[in-house]
Formats: structure tokens, C-alpha cells, sequence
């Protein structure tokens, strides 16, 4: 970027309810002003005074997303990875806790020479810092986003909004845009659509002193042009920066509907971009394929927080990219870990093509994956175990294959007699859990002629990781005489990176969690053979008749 470029920014805030879909939203418009050519990157800020996710609990927060640099941060930030194709950096995402705890760190050294620490100006310039800093971290961007969670009138986001209020005055009118999302319900008994929530929200914007130059309204339909005339006046916003942001079938969509009504183009013009014509034809097959595959194939995944679908998020999407590769719609089946406990494997399991098993942490459910994973090794049903995964799949080839009775993880019982999987020696003296575990990406080699190196056809990659435990090396001999094999090995610390089986047609098992590295055009290779193993198995034991695929 040269001297003259002015970097632009875009704030995304959210009115009336939570979830309405602001990183979509952020992710979208970022797809579509990168399809134009601009550099682009997203910036989320946290109200929580969590210091990270790291610690919550997925029922809390939803997955943990890792970055390459080992950040552990809002899923949201997998919207932005999938969407725009870029990779976040722990620059990428900043919560409460972190920013106080800048500051008062700051404060303890001395830093501020006295005065007193206060909301304003130092909480609020260490966020306009956080925003500059997101604009040349790397190569210098055009467009920063800038995402605010939560939903305005919270106490928790005011120093965000102040802060934005001051970096718009700061920055100038032509270098700032703020686009809010609001909802416009339909209440069913009245029969009709009702704007007054969303004046209500940009009412209580306006009181803070930021004025949406853009208004995107989550409709269940159609938003008439009454109902948009209705709200600009009332809003003071142009009719045609109302933006109807209706439901759609595929988060994929949302791009395209954005598109369709403009929405890139007016923030071109509104920040004095200069874009080539966007190129969307790959995004548009993209999205036709995800809704019209030829076949489908349903996949088990068996965890502990499959009540709430978010804790998968990133494995969620993979398969939906997975799917696209292979021409299928992947059908999910959620199983609790737990109820395998009780009940046997194949009633839950004898109607499904493939098992995979996620990450996690804690004991709860633990002998239920390890049933599971022994179901899918021994009917020759496709398997694939992710970091948890892994090493439950070990643990349970060691007690019915090797023959070491009680082999466990010394994270779920520290006095078993055969510990296949250990805790990394880095980890011993950790006393404090945030952001201590082994955390983003790490080098790995790949043995030729495996069932890895046949999906990324290279022996060299890198994958990010989350965890405390390890393969015990000390059983890797006796492991592999059984039949595993240990195809992916981390080169500096020589850890088992990847299992495989010998007499097996696909299991596969990693340490790392290759569902972040997946992107809406490019499938994660292992999500995409998986997926076509099951398709394969789903033929070879369920033969189509007449030609019939399974959908409806």
C-alpha cells in the first residue's frame, strides 16, 4: 500500500437481540470487498471480561478458535478464515479482560506517571490502539472490520462504542463507516412486520453519538419498500442504506444476498474505494453445489456437547465444504458420548457411514467414544478422531488390540498401569489454565504411501493444536507391532502427530485440529477423504437400487 492509501474502516454493531448474525455479516461484506480486489481484514472485540475463551465452557461460549499464533479466540473468527480465505492472528480479537489487563499492567509499571487510570481516555485509546495495530498487522490493509459483540444498550459494550465514537471523530467521516444490524420481527397475531425494535436500537446508538450510515435488517422475508422508507426516515438513514437481510438457507447465501442488494457497492461509494468488478462465480458454484448434491452420506459425531451444535462449529462447516468436494450433502448425526455407555454401539451407530470423534476435555463420556471408535474399527466403518479423538482411538487399540488391559490417558485416571497417552512434560508445573496448553500451529512430517500423505500429497505441513496430553512414546513400539501406524510426527519434538491402522480402510486419528484450516473454496483434505471413504462405504454396504441417491 502506498503513502497516499488511506486505510478505511468499518464498524459492525448489533441491536434489540443477540445472534443475529453480525460475524456472517462482518465475513460477508469482507468476502465480498476482497472479491473486488481490496486488502481486507476483520477485527472482533469481546464485551466479556474474560481474558480469552480459553476458559469457558463450550456451553458458555461455543468452540474455542485457534489461530496459526497460537490465540485462542471467538468462533467468529472462523466466519472471517472461512469467508475471506485470510488468516486472523491473535491481533484479530480482543475482549474486555484483555484490554483492562493491558492497561492495569501498564499502571502497576508506572506507565502512566501518576495520574489517575480512568475509563476515559485510557481504556478507550488502548481500543483505538487495538484497531490500529489490526490495520498494519503484516501486510498493510485497506479495509479494516471491525465487529463489536454483544448488542447496544449493554453496559459491558459502552467503552467499545466510545471508543468508536472518538476514532470516526478522529479519523474523519469519508475514512469511517458504521453499519448496524437490527431485527425487524413479525409478529404473527398482529399479521405484520414491526420497525419500532429497530428504532429503539438506533435510538439508544444515537445516544452514544454514532450515526449508522447503514442499516441491515434480519428479516424472516421480505422487507416492502414501505416498511425500508419507514425505517430510514426514523433512523436517518438514506432508504437505499436500508438493507433487507432476510433468512436464508445457507450461511453461504449470505454473500450472494448481499450482493443482490448492493450492499458492497454503496460502501465502496460511501468510503471512496477503488475496487475492480467483483468475481463471484466460484462463490456462486459454491453455494449451488451445497444446494444441489447429487448424493448424501450421514457421519456420526460422537462427543460430549452435541446438545449444543456450537461447540463443533469449525467441524460443522468443514463437512460442509467437505461435502461440496465431494458432490454430498453430509448429513450429521449428533450421539452423546454418555448414552454409549449404557446402550450398545450399534444402536446408534448401524445407520451411519462414518464416526468422528472431536476434540474435548474432561472424563465425561470418555469409555463411550472409546466403544465407538472399537464399533467403527471393527465393521471396517470409516473413523477419523480429532486431538480427544485420537487419543481415545489409542487408548482403545491398546486395550483390545495390544492387550493392555486398563490403558487410559493419565488425564482421566493418573495411576493406570499402561498411560498410552500422557501429560506433555511442558505442562507439569502449569498451575494457571488460560492460554498454557499447546496452542497454534506446529510442523509435522508425514510417512509416504499413508492414508495422510494420500490426502495432502506433500510430506510436509503444519496444523494448529489445543491440548495438554500426548502419545506416550514409550508404547510406540509395541503400538505399531499391533498394527497401528504412526504416520505424522512432529520433527522437533518427535510427537505422534497422526495414527493410522493397518488393516483398516480409513481410520485416521490427529493430534491437531485440521477443521481450522478449513475455507468455504478449499476443503481440508482430510475432512474431503474422509467424507469420500464414507460415501465409498456407504455404497459398498447399502447399494443404491434403481439409481436412487437418497434425496428427496
Amino acid at each position: 500500500m502506498d503513502g497516499e492509501t488511506q486505510t478505511k474502516y468499518i464498524f459492525v454493531t448489533g441491536g434489540v437481540v443477540s445472534s443475529l448474525g453480525k460475524g456472517i455479516a462482518s465475513a460477508s461484506i469482507g468476502r465480498l470487498l476482497k472479491a473486488r480486489g481490496l486488502r481486507v481484514t476483520i477485527l472482533k472485540f469481546d464485551p466479556y471480561i474474560n481474558v480469552d475463551p480459553g476458559t469457558l465452557s463450550p456451553y458458555q461460549h461455543g468452540e474455542v478458535y485457534v489461530t496459526d499464533d497460537g490465540a485462542e479466540t471467538d468462533l467468529d473468527l472462523g466466519h472471517y478464515e472461512r469467508f475471506i480465505d485470510e488468516s486472523m492472528s491473535k491481533k484479530n480479537n480482543a475482549t474486555t479482560g484483555s484490554i483492562y489487563y493491558t492497561v492495569i499492567r501498564r499502571e502497576r509499571r508506572g506507565d502512566y506517571l501518576g495520574k489517575t487510570v480512568q475509563v476515559i481516555p485510557h481504556i478507550t485509546d488502548e481500543i483505538k490502539r487495538r484497531i490500529r495495530n489490526v490495520a498494519t498487522d503484516g501486510e498493510p490493509r485497506e479495509v479494516v472490520i471491525v465487529e463489536v459483540g454483544g448488542t447496544v444498550g449493554d453496559i459491558e459494550s459502552l467503552p467499545f462504542l466510545e471508543a468508536i465514537r472518538q476514532f470516526c471523530l478522529e479519523q474523519g467521516h469519508e475514512n469511517c463507516m458504521n453499519v448496524h444490524l437490527t431485527l425487524v420481527p413479525y409478529v404473527h397475531a398482529a399479521g405484520e412486520l414491526k420497525t419500532k425494535p429497530t428504532q429503539h436500537s438506533v435510538m439508544r446508538l444515537r445516544e452514544i453519538g454514532i450515526q449508522p450510515d447503514m442499516l441491515l435488517c434480519r428479516v424472516e422475508t421480505h422487507l416492502p419498500e414501505e416498511l425500508r422508507e419507514k425505517i430510514g426516515l426514523f433512523c436517518s438513514v438514506p432508504k437505499e442504506f436500508v438493507v433487507e437481510a432476510r433468512d436464508v438457507e445457507s450461511i453461504y447465501e449470505v454473500p450472494l444476498i448481499f450482493e443482490e442488494k448492493g450492499v458492497a457497492d454503496k460502501i465502496v461509494e460511501r468510503l471512496h474505494l477503488h475496487g475492480h468488478e467483483p468475481d463471484l462465480k466460484a462463490w456462486r458454484e459454491f453455494v449451488y453445489r451445497i444446494k444441489n448434491p447429487s448424493s448424501y452420506v450421514r457421519i456420526a459425531i460422537c462427543g460430549k456437547y452435541t446438545e449444543l451444535h456450537d461447540s463443533y462449529k469449525s467441524i460443522i462447516e468443514a463437512f460442509v465444504h467437505a461435502g461440496v468436494e465431494n458432490d454430498a450433502r453430509v448429513e450429521l448425526k449428533w450421539v452423546a458420548s454418555e448414552v454409549l455407555e449404557k446402550r450398545p454401539p450399534e444402536d446408534y451407530l448401524s445407520d451411519v457411514s462414518g464416526v468422528l470423534i472431536p476434540g474435548g476435555f474432561g472424563e465425561r463420556g470418555i469409555e463411550g467414544k472409546i466403544r465407538a471408535i472399537r464399533y467403527a474399527r471393527e465393521n471396517k466403518m470409516p473413523f477419523f478422531g480429532i486431538c480427544l479423538g485420537l487419543q481415545c482411538a489409542v487408548i482403545e487399540f491398546a486395550r483390545n488390540v495390544c492387550k493392555l488391559e486398563g490403558a487410559h490417558s493419565s488425564e482421566f485416571k493418573d495411576d493406570t498401569e499402561h498411560p498410552v497417552i500422557d501429560l506433555l512434560p511442558t505442562q507439569v508445573d502449569v498451575e494457571n489454565l488460560g492460554g498454557t496448553m499447546r496452542l497454534g500451529a506446529y510442523k509435522c512430517e508425514i510417512k509416504p504411501g499413508t492414508l495422510a500423505h494420500k490426502a495432502y500429497g506433500t510430506t510436509q505441513i503444519e496444523e494448529r493444536h489445543r491440548h495438554r496430553y500426548e502419545f506416550n512414546n514409550a508404547y510406540r513400539k509395541q503400538l505399531e507391532e499391533c498394527g497401528l501406524i504412526v504416520s505424522g510426527v512432529n520433527p522437533e519434538l518427535d510427537l505422534v502427530e497422526i495414527v493410522e491402522l493397518r488393516d483398516h480402510p480409513w481410520f485416521l486419528g490427529v493430534q491437531f485440529h485440521p477443521e481450522l484450516k478449513s475455507r468455504a473454496l478449499r476443503a481440508h483434505p482430510l475432512f474431503r477423504d474422509f467424507v469420500r471413504a464414507a460415501l465409498e462405504y456407504k455404497h459398498r454396504v447399502e447399494p443404491e437400487e434403481n439409481g436412487d441417491n437418497g434425496l428427496e
